[in-house]
């Protein structure tokens, strides 16, 4: 199975948005593609996923910079910059117990998911058998927090997700895909 068509199904693309994907589409062509029909929400999803988990993190981080964001907010986007300078466990572990604490309610907390759930385990850190996340997690967080940070201008939603997704093609084409 192509990897687009593999992210296409695990983040659970509309039927509409997954009957416009051939399996010999490059990832860069299909974001595109839902992009030029609509489905900005299908491409975000679609652009997620396929691109390697450390850019996915970065791209948000980059985003968040631009964005006046609240005190908790910040900390949660510091939390996942420190793992995206410096991807260690121990960076990952900080991210994912701020976000867990949070109870993913704020933007802060979905940003720092996407680097907690990167990788590692979500057990306890006391606990021995690890756990490790779905490899679409970091995806699903990701997209949670560009529709957050989409929707600090409810007005402008659909003009900043675009903006958002059109600014991390690059980071797609440089970064290849991520099965």
């Amino acid at each position: 199975m192509s990897a687009v068509i593999h992210a296409s199904v695990q983040m659970e693309l509309t039927p509409d948005a997954s009957a416009r994907l051939r399996a010999d589409m490059s990832p860069q062509t299909a974001v595109q593609e839902l992009l030029a029909a609509g489905q900005a929400q299908d491409a975000l999803k679609l652009l997620a996923r396929l691109m390697p988990k450390r850019y996915a993190v970065a791209w948000l981080c980059q985003c968040a910079r631009d964005q006046p964001l609240s005190q908790e907010d910040r900390i949660g986007a510091s939390l996942a910059e420190q793992w995206v300078r410096e991807p260690s466990e121990s960076n990952r572990r900080a991210a994912f117990e701020f976000a867990h604490a949070g109870g993913y309610k704020a933007l802060g907390a979905w940003i720092a998911a996407a680097a907690g759930w990167s990788g590692g385990s979500l057990a306890p850190a006391s606990q021995e058998t690890p756990v490790p996340p779905a490899e679409h997690l970091t995806a699903r967080a990701t997209v949670a927090a560009i529709n957050l940070m989409a929707a600090l201008d409810a007005t402008q939603f659909e003009a900043r997700r675009t903006s958002y997704i059109e600014r991390a093609m690059s980071l797609l084409q440089a970064g290849g895909s991520e099965p």
